[in-house]
């Protein structure tokens, strides 16, 4: 009776290390009707406040940088090189922030993810289930980012399309690495950590606000060891039209990030296979 239990509570065997598209979209469709009922608490996170940033610092500071100065912010307006960098910096924030709690809540709190498990659904799936839903989530934000950043007039390029997958690529490098660590967590006493001695500083010393070049000489090599400087100087580079000016930049600024997703992703499965396999 006690080996027909074990029998009965045991996952379906899986013969494949590969991926299941049909379970992968499985674990995306539940992140997706999860969002459906909690999509109004993130409204303002993710879309007004942006915007809001973008008319303070953009309009309102700008308007004094533009006069004060006869610097030239990549031959455009202070509102036209904010832009892409807020841009980057929101889907950085809106990533770490899918990449923490829920994952914890799905793993720790109300074991959602345990309860696919018990299901012919792999750690594998679930992992790689989560990271195509905040894929997804991060184009949507992108996505309206973008259409307000056109609004505001703070667009020089139609290039500035391939700044939403730059971005994603850009959020997607934090995603990957911190879903990993989040994985390993049973208590949320670390997050706070994480927003405080990375994603805050990331997102003042990262190019966002001004050119790196205006940091000390000291602190500049580790702004280009962020991954949000990468991302800022693609969107930029597309935003601006000036991506050409640099090909091959540009090209070490994609492989930086790309690097980073893959290993983060490596991680994420391992350690979601380790939770969820050894409890």
């Amino acid at each position: 009776m006690a080996t027909l239990a074990r029998e009965r509570l045991a996952p379906s065997p899986q013969t494949s290390d590969e991926p299941s598209w049909t379970a992968l979209l499985r674990v995306f469709e539940f992140r997706v009707l999860e969002y459906r009922r909690t999509f109004r608490a993130s409204i303002f996170a993710s879309f007004i406040s942006p915007a809001l940033f973008l008319t303070a610092m953009g309009l309102g500071l700008g308007g004094y940088v533009n006069g004060a100065t006869s610097q030239s912010f990549e031959g455009g307006t202070y509102l036209a090189f904010l832009a892409p960098g807020l841009l980057a910096a929101a889907l950085m924030q809106t990533a770490a922030g899918e990449s923490m709690f829920p994952i914890l809540g799905g793993l720790q709190w109300q074991r959602t993810y345990h309860a696919m498990y018990a299901t012919p659904i792999r750690p594998r799936d679930i992992c790689l289930g989560i990271l195509l839903w905040i894929t997804t989530r991060l184009t949507l934000v992108g996505s309206v980012f973008l259409l307000v950043t056109f609004l505001f007039g703070a667009i020089q390029s139609p290039m500035a399309i391939f700044a939403i997958p730059a971005g994603v690529l850009t959020g997607m490098a934090f995603a990957a690495p911190i879903s990993a660590f989040a994985a390993t967590q049973r208590r949320p006493d670390m997050f706070s950590n994480i927003f405080r001695f990375g994603v805050t500083p990331l997102f003042l010393l990262s190019g966002t606000f001004f050119p790196i070049e205006s940091l000390p000489n000291w602190l500049q090599p580790l702004a280009w060891l962020s991954p949000l400087w990468h991302g800022v100087s693609l969107c930029r580079g597309f935003m601006l039209g000036t991506i050409g000016d640099d090909p091959l930049m540009a090209v070490v600024h994609f492989v930086v990030l790309i690097t980073i997703v893959i290993v983060g992703t490596w991680a994420g499965l391992r350690t979601f296979h380790r939770r969820l396999v050894a409890g």
